[in-house]
Formats: structure tokens, sequence, C-alpha cells
């Protein structure tokens, strides 16, 4: 059973009568359920957002998360990171610096946790579509480098594979070979623990531009929104984007795939990021 720093388990035993057939199978059985753990995030010792996540890499998601919510502007910017276990959760202790403390304390909302929702409490419109640079150029990427990365995504799922119940989000280099995974019960909590992890790398900015991100759900306007603001030129999705993530990403640089089956895809955006 997989754990973190803090020996949280991932996953639980549960016992499960199955059905097959129409029939209830003649006993219980023993199966897998993802955990879910109450994630407090708290910067310079002030409380701001508590989500539900997948307790594993804490420390990239907590950096990933202060990224790709614009809290801070580069890895740089964060001191430290602590974790704290506190009433059956984790409390994330981030120290960021001051002047990134004082312009969150001018934004600063109040966040409750559903499943990777990173919007709760979000008052108005201009705080959920936040105002990222757009992705440098860089070369196309070779389709079958994509194509290769999400056949690789759905190798590296060993949480998902256990329980069935967890998101995945992997970086791929531009020839396609997947150098990171990070899986969660949100898909956002995924990406943003992904992002982390590139940061902690110090992955540049050059490779980031032509390079991908796959994930294995659908691609929201906010994975966009988090791909643009890891400088990332690509995101591939297994499933659909919708319409505000297909504006977004034409307006931000991000190329855009769905619907990523086998070797079937659609490009929804940015076309000239994909080389055939």
């Amino acid at each position: 059973m997989d754990t973190d720093s803090l020996a949280h388990p991932t996953w639980l035993p549960a016992q499960v009568l199955r059905v097959r057939d129409g029939r209830l199978a003649a006993a219980p059985q023993t199966d897998r359920l993802a955990e879910e753990t109450p994630i407090a995030l708290e910067y310079n010792g002030i409380s701001h957002a508590t989500m539900l996540a997948t307790p594993a890499d804490l420390e990239d998601f907590a950096l990933g998360f202060s990224l790709t919510e614009g809290i801070v502007d580069s890895a740089r910017d964060v001191r430290g990171i602590e974790l704290r276990e506190e009433c059956d959760g984790v409390v994330v202790e981030v120290e960021i610096s001051s002047a990134c403390a004082a312009r969150l304390k001018e934004r600063r909302r109040a966040m409750s946790g559903r499943t990777g929702c990173g919007l709760c409490g979000v008052e108005t419109l201009p705080e959920v579509v936040r105002d990222v640079a757009p992705v440098a150029g860089a070369p196309a990427l070779p389709l079958a480098a994509a194509l290769a990365a999400m056949q690789a995504l759905r190798e590296r799922q060993p949480l998902h594979t256990a329980t069935g119940a967890t998101h995945a989000a992997g970086w791929a280099d531009a020839d396609g070979r997947l150098q990171w995974v990070r899986e969660d019960v949100g898909r956002h909590n995924a990406l943003d623990k992904l992002v982390g992890a590139l940061a902690r790398a110090d992955v540049g900015a050059a490779q980031r531009a032509g390079s991908l991100i796959v994930v294995s759900s659908r691609a929201s306007f906010e994975m966009v929104q988090k791909t643009a603001a890891a400088g990332v030129g690509m995101l591939a999705a297994v499933s659909a984007p919708t319409a505000l993530a297909q504006r977004l990403a034409q307006r931000l640089g991000v190329g855009l795939m769905g619907f990523m089956r086998g070797d079937d895809a659609t490009v929804y955006a940015r076309q000239e990021r994909i080389a055939g």
C-alpha cells in the first residue's frame, strides 16, 4: 500500500458485493478504494484553501497549486513547505515571499473542498479565468510523440489500477518520453502535483514550451489555464474539451487535443503545435 511521508494510505481495503450478469455474488469480496483526505493549504500562517485530495506528493501539490493559481510567480517565491497532521487531515504550511503574501491578501478568497474543485468560493469571473501569459512558440510536436505519451500514461497509473477511482497527469518531452506522472482523485489536483514536480526539477522554459501534458480526464478550461501557467505548449486529454477550454487554449497558445484513444485523436486548438 503506497503512503506519503506522513504515512497516509492512498487506498484502503473494503468489503463489497459484486453484481455479475444481473446476479448477486454468493459472498463479499475485498476491493480497494482510493482515499480522499482533507488537505488544508496555509500561506504564511493564514488559511487559504481546503481540498479533498489523495494524500501523496503533497509538496508537489502545494508548489504546483501555488504556481497555477498565481499565488507565486516562480518556485523561488516559495521559501519552504511543511506538512502537519491535524483533525484527520493534513495541513500544508507554505512559506512564501513577503511580496507574494501581500498580493495574496489583496485577492484572498475562500475555497471549500469538493473533490478536485479549484473554483469553490470564487465570486467573480475574472477570478476564475485569470490573466495568464501565452505560452512561447516552439517547434511542432510530432503526432507520434503525443500518441506514445498517452499510451504510456495508461501503463503508469498504479493507484488507478488498484482502485479505478483516480485521475493522472503526466509530462512528456518533445520525443514523447513520459518523464513524470502524478495521480489524484481530482484531475486538477493531479495536474497541480505534476506542475509542482516540473518546478522542483527546474525544467527550462524552452523545454516546457515544446513538450506536452497528458491527462486521463476531460480538458476543462481550468486544465488549459494550469497548462499555460506551467508554460507547457500542449495539453492532450482522453476525453473532450469544453468550448471555453478551446477558446482559452487558442488565446493562450496551448495546443489542445482530445478524445485520444489508441491512434485516434482530435486537435481542437493551435494546430501548428502538432506535426503529422
